[in-house]
Formats: structure tokens, sequence, C-alpha cells
């Protein structure tokens, strides 16, 4: 046994901070809550990531729940990945339970049941804000590792951008992209040619194969306009709380090529578009990534190391990635090495495979004298995590088993009268849900191609009415030359008429009675 007033010291001294945190819960000595230990995430790291992990049904969902109404008490905004469906109910305050106060004695804070500003958004045709955005936004190189082209295909999209730049083309839905893709082979044929070198026919088809393959899976809904501005996720509202973002994404978990798409074009436009933050005292925005494993089971070698940098390059802008899996192995070792928050819940030993995935769990925490890492990661109940966070000077915090903290909101979805309710009263939804079909490259190409057949048509009746001129006019010509040639001469038409040859008969037969 291990001594409690030695430990609560140690917990509480490695979670002191100078600047402004968010409590969790209270570190667990021997399976016992020790009350007023409490467990802090300084706001100052919050931008160096983070995992939460564990097995289904251990509380991963409410760890996350309970982070990001603290965030948002913070005043910092918040998106939320809402996969299970199951976040909605952060709408609404808690009901509240004797259970929840109790946890909450042992914890040694207040429990206060609150409702926190919540704007649901979405990928699909289900209600809330529209999220969308346009080709042109995505770029040649995106949009290359997006489909998982090569060198030589990635080099076509390229020269089409450049085409639709020269020719103020809008690429803005993926109808347009196929259009100038068809034209390019097709009926534009000449003029890329002499303008860009010649575009194999083999190469477009597979692009387009590429596309048609990302249309399955619904990205016409979201490629087009209005296009997602992405400040909009950093509003606050009048009580100073960030607005908590819930993108719902219950229709998506078939479709994982539109989750990492709509993912990566996400981070890289906050990443080009937020200003530096330097080392700032608080994050700007936090995002978190229910279902990690679909960004990256899906995600080409190109896709990966995409993602790669961005986690690794967009801290610096004040913005915080954590990703929610069930076991640490779903991440990337190159994501994973750039989260400094781990909250980690029980994991289920059933098979050997399972037992060497703790093993290699257990190696990512600091050693701690007072626990056996890879025995506690299967013993630990529900609402109950390792934690290991980052200092203000970005060191490891002592490694906590937690007692983690209940949800100020409600821990379940919102009724139908509800979700109708916040979307009613939803500024955004009267910004984005207005579908915009301006004209862009696929009318312009149409009208380019109805024009050019128009002035070949024409040019061609042109030819045939000339032609037809210069037939009537030989014609003409070749019956003149008839009738000269078959025209009598007037010495035979003389010669041969009735009178002279009477007059010849009448001097013959005078002639002949004398």
């Amino acid at each position: 046994m291990h001594n409690k007033e030695t430990f609560f010291n140690y917990i509480v001294e490695g979670n002191k901070t100078k600047g402004d945190f968010i409590p969790i819960g209270a570190a667990m000595l021997d399976g016992e809550t020790i009350t007023g230990a409490h467990v802090n995430i300084p706001l100052k790291t919050l931008n160096r990531h983070g995992l939460i992990a564990g097995a289904t049904g251990t509380g991963k969902t409410k760890s996350l729940q309970v982070l990001a109404e603290n965030l948002s008490d913070k005043g910092i905004p918040v998106l939320l990945m809402d996969i299970k469906g199951d976040l909605s109910g952060i709408a609404q305050p808690s009901p509240g339970h004797p259970k929840i106060n109790e946890r909450h004695e042992k914890i040694g804070l207040p429990f206060e049941a609150k409702k926190f500003p919540v704007e649901i958004l979405t990928l699909s045709e289900q209600n809330g804000v529209r999220l969308r955005a346009t080709i042109s936004e995505f770029g040649p190189v995106l949009l290359s590792r997006i489909l998982d082209l090569t060198d030589t295909q990635s080099g076509i999209v390229a020269v089409i951008f450049q085409y639709c730049d020269d020719n103020k083309l809008p690429i803005l839905d993926l109808k347009d992209f196929k259009k100038i893709l068809q034209y390019a082979t097709q009926e534009g044929k000449e003029e890329f040619n002499e303008a860009y070198g010649r575009i194999s026919t083999a190469s477009t088809g597979a692009i387009l194969r590429k596309i048609v393959t990302l249309e399955q899976q619904g990205a016409d809904l979201f490629f087009g306009e209005t296009s997602f501005d992405v400040k909009d996720l950093l509003r606050i509202d009048d009580e100073g709380r960030g607005y908590i973002n819930i993108i719902r994404l219950t229709d998506i978990q078939d479709r994982p090529k539109l989750f990492s798409t709509f993912m990566l074009s996400l981070l890289a436009e906050i990443y080009s578009t937020f200003p530096e933050q330097g080392d700032s005292d608080r994050p700007e925005l936090v995002l978190f990534i229910d279902e990690a494993h679909l960004i990256f089971n899906e995600a080409s070698k190109a896709l990966l190391d995409q993602i790669e940098s961005i986690v690794k390059l967009i801290r610096s802008k004040g913005v915080g990635l954590y990703f929610v899996t069930q076991n640490p192995t779903d991440v990337p070792e190159e994501v994973l090495g750039q989260l400094g928050l781990k909250v980690q819940h029980a994991l289920r030993a059933f098979t050997a495979k399972d037992r060497k995935a703790i093993k290699l769990t257990a190696e990512n925490y600091p050693d701690s004298e007072y626990y056996n890492t890879t025995e506690i990661l299967t013993s630990l109940g529900i609402g109950e995590a390792l934690v290991s966070a980052l200092d203000e000077k970005g060191r490891p915090t002592p490694l906590a088993a937690t007692m983690m903290r209940a949800p100020m909101s409600r821990m379940d979805v919102l009724t139908d009268a509800e979700l109708k309710e916040l979307l009613d009263n939803s500024k955004l939804v009267k910004k984005y849900n207005e579908t915009i079909d301006r004209e862009s490259a696929y009318e312009l190409l149409n009208e380019k191609i109805a024009k050019a057949e128009e002035e070949e048509a024409k040019a061609k009746a042109k030819e045939e009415q000339e032609a037809l001129k210069k037939a009537a006019s030989k014609k003409r010509a070749s019956s003149s030359s008839r009738r000269r040639s078959t025209a009598m001469n007037p010495v035979v038409k003389v010669l041969t008429s009735a009178t002279f040859i009477r007059s010849v008969f009448g001097i013959l037969t005078k002639v002949l009675k004398k």
C-alpha cells in the first residue's frame, strides 16, 4: 500500500499551473479516489493535441463531452464529430442523478447542471448547417492527394486548374471538374495540345473513375456553394462562452472517403486562413475527431503525409486536435507522437493481439512508482482513465489513474422538437442552407461548345451554299454551250428552208421543159 498523503502532494504539486486550466477529475490510488487530488489540463498546452482512447462503453464520449463543456465555459470554441449521434444533448442541461453527486463528492468538485451554445452542422442531407467547399478551394495538390492520383494524373489536374485560371472558368463542384476533364480530350483537344501539350484520354479516364468513386460516397453534396467559412467556427455567445459546433455524421460511417476528404479540407482551410498565434496562453479552437480510425484506415500514403504535416504545423495557429478512438494503435505512430494529452480509458484483453496492444499502449505513458500501467489499463472502471498531460513548460504531468468528472449537460440526444427549435434559431442555417448553382465551368464550357458547334454549322452551311452556287453556275455554262453547239448556221437554214427548196424545184422544172 502507498502513502496517501505523499501521493496527494505528488499529484497536487505536479498539476500546479500559473495560468488557467480545466480540472477533469481526481487521482486514484489503489482503487480509491483521493478527494482534492485534482488532475488539471493547462489551457496553455491544449494546442499540443491529444488522444482519448478506450474500449466501447468505458466513457470516451463522456470525457470528450467534459472537455468540450469546460472549453466552452472558458470562451474557447469547439468542433465535435458526432459519429454515434449522442452529443447533441450538450445543448440541454443534465437532469442530474444521485450517482453524479456521489462521484463529485469523491472528486472534491461541485456539480452544476448547464446547457451550452450549440450549432448543428451536417455533411449530408440531415438537418443542420450545410458544410460545403468548392473544388477551386481544394486546389490541384490537395485534390490529387484525396483522389490518390499518380504523378502523371496529378500533372493533368494541375494543367486543368491552370487552364481554368487562364480562361476564368470557376471550378465549383464535381460536374464542373468532370466537364473540363472531358473537354480537354474531346472538343478542346486541339486547344489543350497547342497550349499545354497532349493530354492522354487513358489518364483522364482514370481520374474520372476516381471522381465517380468519391461521388458514390456523397461528395456531390459536399462540393459546391455556399462554401463554409471556417471563421464561423470561432463564434462566442452573449455570455462569453465558445460555441460547441457539432457535425452530425451518423450516416457517414460507411463513407470514410467522404469523411477523410472533409477533415483534410477543413484542416487545410484552417491552417491557411488562421493567423499565427505563437506561444499563446489559450487555444483559438479545439477539434475532437471521434472514430478517428475512419480517417486513417482509408487514407493513402500521400494523404497520411498531408495529415501528419498539418498536425505538426496547425498548433502554431492556436488549434488543438484530439483524436477519439478505441485503441491508440488506430492512430499512426507519426501522428501519435505529436499528441501531448492522453486520456486512456480501459482496454480489454480478450485475445493475444489485444494483450500485445495493451503492452504497446502502456509504453506510451510515463513511468510511475504508483501504478503498474499494463495492469491498470485492464482494471479501470467506467468513467475512469489514465491521464497524462503536459504542464505549461511542455513536460509530462504525473501519470494519474483518474476518476473523471461527469458532464454538466445531458448525456443523450436532443428530441426532434428540441433539434427543430435549435435549428430554427440558428443564424448559420440561414446563411449556408440555400443551394447556389451559379454559372461556372460546366455552364461556360457548354456555352463555348454550343457556340463552336453553331459557328461550325454556319461555316459548313456557307461552304455548302458556295458549292451549290458553283454547281449551278457550272450547269448554266454547260447548258449555254450545248445551245450554241446545236443552233443552226444561217446559210444552212436558208438552204434547207421550204421556200428555197420550192424555188430550186421550180427552176429545175423550167430547165427540163426546154
